[in-house]
């Protein structure tokens, strides 16, 4: 008799698998509920992701202050305060849960987390103020024109307060600035060729995708980037069909997920065509086109191409210092603290940003490897803008005693996150490729 052992938990790799929102199962309210219960209970009997998120505590505690003390004494409705902690971060997923696929339970808490609102979403039961909050391309189109009024308001206590008020917008929250002049227009108005005496000239291309972030908040970090694969020999382009949509996937909206994905995939192949390397400028961003979008859309042909062909920005860096050549860069004496964002941490390719600033000489490099609890909307909305702040506070710990001359991040909004909530000294926070920008000679600050 044959006997399958079932192993305590998985030492292989974990793998993601389809995300099935059009099968009618994945919206059916009760096998939802049956498979929360399942779920939950393996985590109650482990509890290894307790120092994660706020979600786990929340349902620990759930548990323990329930009649009997195990899952089937909670009610269905106290598994929302759970859901809502919930950043999509991907971290318990990664590093923490020795239960995911390919090991038999088929663990995978943050997407059951989505599901769980995709559930509600259909039953209507969503926030306003953050389904606004998510579309990104129009908020930014409107919010160009009138960019210096938008930024006052984002500084200015009387307006806050009126926004708590009336939006939810917690009047703590730091927000990202607009600009007026887009990456993609900033680009276009000042052009630019690359080096002749760089390493990789004439051995690589590069379609610098936009993202919204950069394309709308912060043009400065896409011309970094520009400048910095300039300067090494890389021809670059800029493109920017659109969103790519995690703001949607926060929502649980994943038909607009696959919409973006199918649009702005159907550029970029394009550009694959024509030899162009895709090299996304945030870290959420790069993790849609490298993963999340195969799952939603695994059928798009273009989506798998674009999977396939998609960089992150440190990491192409790396891979042309390390395969083209190293240029000379003049060190940084006050240091960087890096926090590795977790979205660039869940796309399983190495700690690549503080790699990545390792090259530059004599320069102290701390690292944060912990997540900084913004979340997007999650940490600027007041329902739960003070658990992102108590989530974050072992970031800023570290960041206050390293008190280095530049706290970076992949994610804009996790380095937004850790400034305002600092004394460093530091007030701008930065992306790692503005260091290189910097360590070059090429910083447009100096």
């Amino acid at each position: 008799m044959e006997c399958t052992v079932t192993g305590e938990g998985s030492l292989q790799a974990p793998t993601r698998q389809i995300i099935d929102w059009q099968n009618p199962d994945f919206a059916d309210a009760v096998k939802l509920d049956e498979e929360m219960r399942r779920v939950f209970d393996i985590c109650h009997g482990c509890r290894r992701c307790f120092n994660l998120c706020d979600s786990f505590p929340r349902l620990f505690d759930l548990i323990d202050g329930s009649a009997n003390e195990d899952v089937e004494s909670l009610k269905s409705e106290d598994f929302t305060p759970v859901v809502e902690a919930c950043t999509l971060c991907d971290m318990c997923f990664m590093t923490k849960c020795p239960y995911v696929p390919p090991h038999p339970f088929m663990l995978d808490f943050p997407h059951l987390m989505l599901r769980h609102r995709f559930v509600e979403a259909k039953k209507g039961n969503t926030d306003f103020v953050q389904r606004q909050l998510a579309q990104m391309d129009r908020n930014g189109t409107l919010a160009r024109a009138a960019a210096p009024v938008i930024n006052w308001a984002g500084t200015s206590k009387p307006v806050r307060a009126v926004m708590e008020k009336t939006a939810g917008i917690d009047r703590d929250a730091a927000l990202p600035k607009f600009s007026g002049r887009t990456f993609v227009l900033t680009d276009k108005q000042e052009p630019m060729q690359p080096n002749p005496n760089g390493p990789a000239f004439g051995k690589r291309k590069v379609a610098l995708y936009a993202t919204c972030f950069v394309n709308y908040n912060k043009p400065a970090t896409g011309m970094a980037a520009r400048d910095v694969l300039n300067h090494l020999g890389v021809e670059t382009v800029v493109s920017y069909p659109g969103c790519c949509g995690m703001p949607f996937l926060e929502q649980a909206e994943l038909s607009k997920v696959a919409a973006s994905a199918a649009k702005v995939s159907a550029e970029l192949v394009k550009l694959i065509d024509d030899g162009y390397d895709i090299v996304a400028l945030t870290a959420s961003c790069g993790l849609m086109l490298k993963s999340e979008w195969a799952l939603i859309v695994p059928g798009n042909e273009a989506v798998n191409r674009v999977a396939e062909h998609t960089w992150d920005i440190d990491e192409y860096v790396v891979d042309v210092m390390k395969k083209d050549g190293v240029m000379p860069m003049k060190p940084l004496p006050e240091g960087v603290t890096v926090h590795l964002a977790c979205h660039a941490r869940a796309q399983n390719m190495g700690p690549v940003a503080a790699q990545m600033l390792k090259l530059i000489p004599d320069t102290p490099v701390d690292v944060i490897e912990r997540c900084s609890g913004h979340g997007g909307t999650f940490g600027v909305v007041k329902p739960t803008h003070d658990v992102a702040v108590k989530v974050g506070r072992p970031v800023y710990r570290a960041a206050n005693t390293q008190k280095r001359g530049h706290i970076v991040s992949d994610c804009p909004l996790a380095a937004q996150h850790i400034v305002a909530n600092t004394d460093t000294g530091v007030t701008e926070p930065e992306h790692p490729i503005q260091i290189m920008a910097r360590a070059f000679g090429l910083s447009r600050d100096e």
